[in-house]
């Protein structure tokens, strides 16, 4: 089966810059070296934990550029912005790797994760095993994968892959016919991107849509859109573990004092 689906132009226009900057990347980097790296990569890190414990769990998002927004950051620090957001009170950091669309590096996410001791999520569009040899063998403690982007099959294999390398995928839906996509394939992180990614419009009503379909005995993730404290305590409230938040917090002069305003460490808002 074709990895990719009908998915809308501003998925597919990434997905077909990713495919041939990894069709390069496979033939400089094989993956038997990858496994080398993967050998002597850092410990991982206990993301599914950290999306568990008590309270606002946010998996605060490291994004320099967006297709939506364009340039959110500039200068972007990924080690001082890590330092910031864990020091705020961030469960786990997702950091940018897609270089064209979102202006990412790999380097970023090795620089964030060597700055903090939570874990980091590595997000990007990964479709081929050879990625996931990658992103391991560059210390992430997790990846994204969408299912809008993949086949059935692929997505079983690259969840079973993750697992034999001890790592635990979040595994994005954005609908309901995704959503028991993800679970039949064995997701146990599903994160509700309450972004469309065919149109990029924001609703986060798509999370309490789909809330009551994740099984609680999975970890439920609500993604994009989510701006204020009353937001955050009304999706926990709904039964969602975490949150991934990105975009308000890059484009806030001070990440950190942001996000502990989100998760109301700071005074109230009124």
């Amino acid at each position: 089966m074709s990895a990719q689906a009908n998915t809308g132009t501003v998925l597919d226009r990434i997905l077909e810059s990713r495919r041939a900057e990894v069709d390069h990347r496979k033939r400089v980097l094989p993956e038997t070296a990858l496994k080398y790296g993967v050998a002597a990569a850092l410990p991982l890190r206990d993301f599914p934990g950290a999306l568990i414990r008590e309270g606002l769990n946010v998996i605060a998002e490291l994004k320099p550029a967006s297709p939506s927004r364009g340039v959110l950051r500039e200068p972007f620090e990924p080690v001082s912005l890590a330092h910031s957001l864990a020091g705020a009170g961030a469960a786990a950091l997702s950091v940018l790797t897609e270089g064209e669309f979102f202006r990412g590096t790999l380097k970023n996410l090795r620089d964030a994760r060597k700055a903090v001791e939570i874990p980091v999520l590595r997000k990007d569009f990964i479709f081929d095993p050879w990625q996931v040899w990658e992103t391991r063998a560059n210390d992430a403690d997790s990846f994204l994968l969408i299912v809008a982007a993949l086949s059935d099959a692929l997505l079983h294999d690259l969840i079973s892959l993750a697992r034999d390398l001890k790592m635990e995928p979040l595994v994005e839906v954005h609908t309901a016919p995704e959503l028991d996509r993800a679970l039949a394939a064995g997701a146990r992180i599903i994160g509700v991107n309450n972004r469309n990614l065919k149109t990029l419009e924001v609703h986060t009503e798509t999370s309490f849509d789909l809330i009551s379909r994740i099984p609680d005995d999975c970890i439920a993730v609500s993604e994009s859109g989510i701006g204020s404290h009353a937001e955050l305590t009304k999706l926990r409230a709904a039964g969602f573990d975490a949150f991934l938040i990105g975009t308000s917090l890059m484009l806030a002069p001070d990440p950190g004092a942001a996000l502990a305003e989100l998760l109301g460490t700071t005074a109230n808002q009124s």
